[in-house]
């Protein structure tokens, strides 16, 4: 795709490679980098993503980014979905499970899953129970990860049920991006909902690290 090649051009004029091989090291060395920051990798892509928003393949774009060997094209593939979320049609779901299994870390996966995901299922709530109970039921912990982490931005329209359900069923996984999930998704709610996720917590043998985690934001609020 030139368009493609024309931004990996521009990358490649702007690359850093002393923060390429800092940021690989913070990532474990399960990604290359161009080194690339935040800021100036938002404003050298941001024709590109304003191009990418007036195609109708936005799928093919996306993963053509997707399946670049620096994770900077990944980052952009995710500020175009930040953009088409509220737009894509009901099938996109099976895109972003795709995306969520694919190249699979935390830098990817929560923002697919709050932010994309999390948008997808508030716009066609039918399709939550059969995707997210396929999600939890996984062996994949990144799919796991995502049934517990998608209504994170649901506050009080949060399914209770439905989310300590999904916390019951991995309450005793070992993997710390699970146990980080359950306390994370609890922290969140309790922000609207202190009360019912004080009650939860001591009621469910949760991790450790996930009581710590859920019960930060109302043990600051006790100071």
């Amino acid at each position: 795709m030139k368009e493609i090649e024309e931004l990996r051009k521009i990358f490649e004029k702007n690359k850093n490679p002393e923060k390429a091989k800092q940021t690989e090291a913070y990532m474990k060395g399960l990604f290359c980098y161009l080194g690339i920051m935040q800021k100036p990798r938002t404003e050298l892509s941001k024709n590109f993503i304003a191009w990418s928003l007036k195609q109708t393949n936005i799928e093919d774009i996306v993963w053509t980014l997707w399946m670049e060997k620096e994770r900077e094209f990944q980052y952009v593939a995710i500020e175009i979905l930040n953009k088409y979320c509220k737009k894509a049609s009901k099938d996109f779901i099976t895109f972003y499970e795709k995306l969520i299994v694919t190249k699979s870390w935390w830098d990817s996966v929560d923002m697919i899953a709050i932010k994309h995901i999390g948008t997808h299922l508030q716009r066609f709530p039918e399709l939550i129970q059969e995707y997210s109970v396929k999600w939890i039921e996984s062996d994949n912990m990144w799919l796991q990860r995502t049934a517990i982490l998608f209504q994170n931005r649901y506050k009080e329209n949060t399914d209770t049920e439905l989310l300590f359900s999904y916390i019951k069923r991995c309450s005793g996984d070992k993997e710390f991006f699970i146990r980080k999930a359950i306390g994370w998704a609890l922290r969140d709610l309790s922000k609207s909902m202190p009360e019912k996720v004080q009650k939860f917590v001591e009621e469910n043998e949760l991790s450790g690290l996930s009581k710590r985690e859920a019960l930060k934001h109302i043990e600051k609020n006790k100071k």
